[in-house]
């Protein structure tokens, strides 16, 4: 799986979790993940969420610096 699948899966996730009004289509990789409405718990959800979908098991700690949509893709790519 590339990077932009990664992303467009993303995108669904994180729209199914954001409890913020977002124009979801115009969500690319340099858009940063805070300023799609997640505080410090939904950011929780959205964690586990994510995890569910890929498969993968991470502690949220290992996403410190993880800014943009790019960056959680990528480090979902190196946890696959």
């Amino acid at each position: 799986m590339d990077t932009n699948q990664i992303t467009e899966r993303l995108r669904g996730i994180m729209e199914k979790t954001s409890k913020a009004t977002v124009d979801w289509s115009a969500v690319n990789g340099s858009t940063a993940i805070a300023s799609l409405g997640f505080d410090s718990l939904s950011i929780l959800d959205l964690i586990y969420d994510i995890q569910q979908e890929f498969g993968l098991e991470f502690e949220a700690e290992q996403m410190v610096g993880v800014k943009t949509v790019s960056q959680l893709a990528e480090f979902l790519k190196s946890k696959m």
